[in-house]
């Protein structure tokens, strides 16, 4: 027995005109204005405008287009996937001169890390930044690193960044012999930091860092501590980082994060039966409290996977999801919380932003090119490079 899938149960909030392109968030967002004049939105040549300069530019360009794009802008991706899936993607077509990377800046900072100099990347939008990115800079990550020192541990702490970080905080845990991870290998990157030294500094998201090492590798919630950079000295005791496991960066993905307990228990008791399935940047009760817990790609392979008629109760970015619900009528997939929550930042690049920069591109000139200095560049490779070689 198959059932159609019901239209996602989800109502809009003002915070919804950013995915428009239209407002923007001081507290999360670069609000870095694009050059020149952007094609209106309205403009019905669009679709025909992106074709034609994509075509124009043939195989000299690559685009890229992340999982929580919008479908007008997916459509003219040439690979989807997550973000370090796409920037390899990006290293492995060196034909490719231009590399246009539809997603966020730290995103395209690791496709320039990872692709050769002979390839310019492209971030259509400048203003997409990504919100848990900017949690953690360079400046604050140095003082942590003094506090760890201060208390006689960091010659024992081993620091695992996230995918999810700057380009700077990726090379500062280059400097200091630790390694890279994304949602998939979180467990395994962990693994061989604990092989390495005693402790971990997870940057820059707690709750990836908390439910890998609770629900993974079985340690405890008092092996944890937060460390939370506008508190002196983190808001820890020397005592309390010496006792720690896991000192965990208080930063989080402001659409996981939004997912919340009661969201588990509302749609439970909406949909007897419903299997719910999240993404480990989730809280930990909401993590605990869900049936599956994966990756964006464990995601979508699990609804490939699911048998007819199956329910589906998902927590992750609703662009995602409503392309799931669409690709798979047979199920129900809907989405775990009521309200709108597509991730603004990644909702900049609309089809205008893409279509300036397709034309740009087109007409021989280079618009918003991310380019990572030479020194960064070299110890964020080398903690990619870890990550690479992890079993």
């Amino acid at each position: 027995m198959t059932t159609t899938s019901e239209p996602l149960d989800v109502q809009p909030t003002p915070l919804a005109l950013l995915l428009l392109g239209r407002e923007s968030d001081p507290r999360s967002e670069r609000g870095v204005d694009c050059p020149g004049d952007l094609p209106a939105p309205s403009d019905p040549d669009l679709v025909e405008r992106a074709r034609a300069a994509k075509a124009k530019l043939g195989e000299k360009v690559f685009v890229l287009g992340h999982h929580y794009q919008r479908d007008e802008v997916i459509q003219f991706a040439d690979v989807t996937g997550d973000s370090f899936k796409l920037a390899r993607d990006a290293a492995a077509r060196p034909e490719a001169e231009y590399i246009v990377f539809c997603g966020v800046h730290f995103m395209a900072e690791s496709a320039d890390i990872l692709t050769s100099d002979a390839q310019q990347v492209v971030l259509p939008d400048l203003a997409a930044g990504c919100s848990m990115a900017d949690m953690a800079t360079a400046e604050q990550v140095a003082e942590c690193w003094d506090v760890l020192t201060e208390a006689g541990v960091a010659d024992v702490t081993v620091p695992v960044s996230y995918m999810n970080s700057s380009a700077d905080i990726k090379a500062f845990t280059g400097r200091h012999g630790g390694t890279i991870c994304t949602s998939s290998n979180a467990e395994r990157a962990l693994e061989w930091a604990f092989q390495q030294g005693e402790k971990v500094l997870f940057l820059p998201d707690q709750h990836l860092g908390r439910n890998t090492a609770v629900r993974e590798m079985g340690f405890s919630l008092e092996d944890c501590v937060l460390y939370n950079p506008h508190k002196p000295n983190g808001g820890l005791t020397p005592e309390q980082l010496r006792d720690a496991k896991m000192i965990l960066w208080r930063g989080h993905c402001s659409v996981h994060g939004r997912f919340s307990l009661e969201s588990v228990e509302d749609v439970r008791a909406r949909i007897p039966g419903v299997n719910v399935l999240v993404h480990p940047e989730c809280k930990h009760e909401v993590v605990s409290a869900a049936d599956h817990v994966g990756s964006t790609e464990y995601i979508i392979k699990a609804l490939e996977a699911a048998p007819a008629g199956s329910s589906w109760a998902i927590g992750t970015e609703l662009n995602l999801v409503r392309r799931l619900a669409k690709a798979h009528p047979d199920k129900q997939i809907v989405f775990l919380d009521k309200t709108v929550c597509f991730c603004s930042t990644m909702n900049r690049i609309d089809l205008p932003h893409l279509v300036w920069a397709l034309e740009s591109l087109a007409d021989g000139k280079v618009v918003n090119r991310i380019q990572v200095d030479r020194e960064t560049e070299h110890f964020a490779k080398l903690a990619l490079e870890r990550m690479l070689a992890l079993p």
